[in-house]
């Protein structure tokens, strides 16, 4: 971590702190803005593949949310079943999907229409903000306006917010879902986010309320376990053993409830990130879809 960054973390705790002495509802209402406030944006000159795809857009709750399409579906294509599908890329926090540009030239060799999308207050999309439900409404506009997509590509948030969105989709076994060190359940998260700025044990609760009076359910609800019950997607599942970010515990305890429509591959040494960039991961990614 270079020194600024760390300049400006302790800067962040020792604000918290002050403003926890202050004011605990206060505290707890800053702390949900931030952590729902990417801090990052990848503005990353476009991939080569980008400038051979049709571009995409539309407004979402007042924001400008820019996609890129390749290999727009032909209905009744000789190749069948295949060419007649649809897959949509879903990056994780403070990504992109221009990080995703490997995937993109085998998905169209197997016929796939690809679907990729910046989320809210992410790459090239407008907006500063960014939670679950929002990520979720956009997954279901999508659908709606270049629908229906019948397979999807999801790492971390992405991966989230595409399980909460396939509860709400009318779907079959014939669907196909790959994610990849998906961020499992949102409780994890608050709670690094908390462990991270050394934020008060005290304004926890308050945390939660403000959740709760968001969306009307506990940060727990916002779970990949839970939503799996109400998933029939044959799901393809990468985790590594040394993810920091999105933790191998989460994963397990999806695992040990022995669906029979997911298949789990846990690698080791490739991290949160690396882990979507492996050359094996990926062509077993694609050989799935």
């Amino acid at each position: 971590m270079k020194l600024s960054q760390r300049l400006a973390i302790n800067y962040i705790r020792t604000k918290f702190k002050v403003l926890t002495a202050l004011s605990k509802k206060k505290a707890a209402e800053k702390a949900f803005d931030l952590f729902c406030t990417p801090q990052r944006r990848n503005v990353k000159p476009l991939p080569k593949i980008f400038g051979q795809a049709e571009n995409l857009h539309f407004r979402l709750d007042g924001v400008l949310i820019r996609g890129w399409r390749w290999n727009p579906v032909r209905t009744g294509h000789p190749g069948g079943h295949p060419s007649e599908r649809k897959i949509l890329i879903l990056h994780g926090y403070e990504s992109s999907v221009t990080n995703f540009d490997r995937y993109i030239k085998p998905l169209i060799k197997k016929g796939y229409e690809v679907l990729a999308f910046d989320a809210p207050a992410h790459g090239r999309s407008g907006g500063k903000k960014i939670n679950a439900p929002l990520y979720k409404k956009m997954i279901l506009e999508i659908n709606n306006r270049f629908g229906p997509v019948q397979s999807y590509l999801a790492h971390s948030f992405g991966g989230l917010a595409v399980s909460l969105a396939l509860e709400e989709l009318s779907h079959t076994t014939d669907y196909r879902l790959v994610l990849v060190a998906p961020a499992a359940e949102t409780s994890t998260a608050v709670n690094s986010f908390f462990k991270f700025l050394h934020l008060d044990p005290s304004i926890r609760a308050l945390f939660e309320k403000i959740i709760i009076k968001k969306g009307g359910v506990s940060s727990d609800w916002y779970s990949i376990r839970r939503a799996m019950k109400n998933i029939r997607a044959r799901v393809l599942w990468f985790q590594d053993e040394d993810d920091e970010i999105t933790p191998l515990s989460d994963v397990l305890k999806v695992k040990a409830e022995n669906y029979p429509n997911i298949e789990f591959v846990i690698t080791k040494g490739l991290g949160h990130r690396r882990i979507y960039r492996d050359n094996k991961v990926a062509q077993s990614v694609v050989d799935f879809l």
